[in-house]
């Protein structure tokens, strides 16, 4: 039997991310993992050290377990890597409600607000967000497509894209073909209300409202929904939430971008799972100095605690 799930994967102090073909190679590998145990997918995050999913299937752990073994052989392997990617056990809720539901999604969406990356989801490429009420929002539109026969290039080997899944230009098939749009939006109403929720403040009154649905589990709050993740404080995510965050600061993919595209080179390094500790060290010290970015950030980009 179906039940819908928030589903929560993370890297801990390490990213899962480190470029834009990294966020088109997950997305991918999570749509694969949603057609092939026939579920349905109501909302995902794909964040830099962590992922948040919410779908509705009959084995949260095997869609779970197919996208981390995917993503990690990929990663391993571009990045000269071993081991798991993903800490163990992937952290699921069941989601009992309406209302459960509802704060589920949100809080999916809204994650990279939480985290100070953008000042609403909508900025954020890399979920869902942009892909519910697009013609009330003002993003309809035919979106530009990539031919059939380039398909293999942005999907695991020896893996087709399921019947009805097309991709878009830069590779990522199309959200709007792999999340269950009506689905989501129904449980909205209208676009009013799903801006209302996504605008929408933590507190009480959100916790009292998804006890209507409750019978055993706990209501989605930020310290619920965030466990296992090693980025910022609950506080921090609060504050965030409230707009107090400076986005001037480089982010995470930024951030790699440049150490992979242009320091690495110049050090003679092909990855940073490669460089010794005391270059890692070093290099920690000039970022944190010359870009003025946290110490925990430097430490997760450069894999420090690998």
């Amino acid at each position: 039997m179906k039940r819908s799930y928030h589903i929560c994967l993370s890297a801990g102090d390490e990213v899962c991310c480190r470029s834009e073909e990294d966020y088109v190679y997950y997305f991918n590998s999570l749509a694969l993992a949603v057609a092939k145990t026939e579920s349905s997918l109501l909302a995902e995050a794909i964040m830099s050290n962590h992922v948040h999913e919410c779908v509705r299937t009959a084995s949260p752990k095997e869609v779970a377990a197919m996208q981390s073994y995917t993503v990690t052989r990929y990663f391993n392997s571009k990045y000269s890597r071993r081991g798991s990617l993903f800490l163990r056990p992937p952290f699921v809720i069941e989601l009992e409600g309406l209302y459960h539901k509802l704060a589920a999604v949100s809080y999916t969406l809204r994650n990279p607000v939480h985290h100070g990356i953008t000042s609403t989801p909508f900025e954020y490429r890399h979920s869902s967000a942009r892909a519910l009420f697009r013609k009330a929002l003002g993003r309809e539109g035919d979106l530009e497509q990539l031919p059939e026969y380039l398909y293999h290039r942005f999907l695991p080997d020896h893996r087709t894209c399921p019947a009805g899944y097309k991709m878009g230009k830069n590779g990522l098939i199309l959200r709007e073909d792999v999340l269950d749009v009506p689905d989501v939006e129904h449980m909205f109403v209208t676009p009013r209300s799903f801006l209302y929720y996504m605008n929408r403040l933590s507190g009480e009154e959100w916790q009292r409202e998804q006890e209507k649905d409750l019978h055993s589990g706990a209501p989605i709050t930020l310290d619920v929904i965030e466990q296992g993740v090693c980025y910022q404080s609950i506080q921090q995510m609060l504050t965030f939430e409230h707009g107090r965050a400076d986005y001037r600061i480089m982010d995470d993919i930024r951030l790699c971008e440049m150490i992979d595209g242009e320091i690495l080179p110049s050090m003679g390094f092909e990855s940073v799972y490669l460089m010794p500790y005391a270059e890692k060290v070093r290099l920690a010290e000039a970022l944190c100095r010359d870009f003025h970015l946290p110490k925990s950030q430097v430490s997760r980009c450069l894999a420090m605690k690998y």
